[in-house]
Formats: C-alpha cells, structure tokens, sequence
C-alpha cells in the first residue's frame, strides 16, 4: 500500500518502482534509512516511501490513521515551519520520538503534465544524536553553508565520493571544506574534528 493523491500516472509509475510497502503497525523508524515525500503545492501529500511514514507515524499505530491523512496532519504539525524564512515553507530539523532528523525540500515540476505543476520532494533523513542545533554549530565555528552541508552528510556516516554526489561537487572539493572544517575547528584530525563538532567546542 502506497500513499497516492492527485499525481498524474506517468509520476506514479515513475515514484512507484522505489516505493517499499507500507510498514507493519508498530514498525519505528530504521536507524540509518531515509523518508521521501512528494507533496503538491498545497503541501498535500501525493507520495511517500514506507520509511516517511515510520517517521511521520512514530510512536502511533498505524491502525489508528489512515496513511494521508496522518501525513497531511504530520507534515503541518512537524515538518511546515511557523516562522518560513526564504524559499522553503518547511523546518531545516524536527523530532520524531527520540530521534532528530533533518528535513530537505527540492521544487519540482512535472513534465507529465501541460503546463507543468508543481511539486515539492523531501528528504526526511536522521541526525546524529546529542548534536547542537546547525545554527549553533556555524556559528560557533564560523562555517560556510557548503561546509555546513559536507559536514552534515561527513556525520551521516557517508563517504567522501558520497557525499561529493550528493553536493554536485567532486570529491577533491569535499576533502577541501573538511581541510577548512579542521582548520576552523583547530583539529588535526577528522576524528577530533567530529569530536569538537559533537562536543561543541570551540579551539
């Protein structure tokens, strides 16, 4: 079962061939796995993969809800932002149990239809526990967006090739703002740099 509003077909048979089945009731969220959600403009959700809704859900029963329209309750209550600063409508960062994840939207338009209508993809991806709030991190450190956002996937776990894919950059230019990253944290090292990060502590 997938959750499925107003897409057109062409979306949903594109959407459809990555999307697991709806978890079991009481499945929690996994520990490393991410949540997609496809939503029009009116933030409505369209299409979701299983694990959005493990988030989304977490700690509910499934059974309680069905999945649109805990989505739609969810996603207004913890992924839309009360004070939207910029493009975005929605949090950089929210909780779901115990748990903290960052959240990341993409504007898309679908060719599927004449004229093109918009859509908004998310990324719901879990964060490392204990850690400071990003705003307090750059600032402490004086970091740059960029570097912010290679440090992100760095603590994510992924590796430099990864996370240059993610980024669009090359690999050459991640291992530069990690080089950066270090120097503004006064680390010799990837793993005291983390530490500091972590930590939040200034050199």
């Amino acid at each position: 079962m997938s959750v499925a509003m107003d897409v057109p077909s062409k979306l949903k048979e594109s959407v459809a061939q990555a999307v697991p089945p709806v978890p079991k009731e009481g499945e929690g969220p996994r520990k490393n796995a991410s949540g997609f959600l496809l939503m029009d403009s009116s933030l409505r959700p369209a299409w979701c993969n299983a694990e959005a809704i493990r988030i989304l859900s977490y700690p509910d029963k499934l059974a309680n809800l069905t999945p649109d329209v805990l989505l739609t309750a969810r996603i207004q209550s913890s992924l839309v932002s009360r004070q939207a600063r910029g493009e975005s409508p929605f949090v950089s960062e929210f909780w779901s149990g115990r748990r903290r994840y960052s959240c990341r939207s993409l504007f898309l338009d679908s060719c599927a239809e004449d004229p093109p209508r918009p859509y908004i993809g998310v990324l719901l991806e879990r964060r490392p526990s204990g850690l400071a709030p990003w705003s307090q991190i750059s600032g402490l450190f004086n970091l740059t967006e960029r570097e912010r956002e290679a440090l992100e996937y760095l603590l994510q776990g992924l590796s430099n090739k990864a996370i240059a894919n993610r980024m669009n950059i090359s690999p050459n230019t991640v291992k530069a703002y990690m080089r950066t990253i270090m120097i503004k944290t006064g680390a010799t090292s990837r793993s005291a740099m983390l530490r500091k990060i972590i930590l939040g502590q200034p050199q």
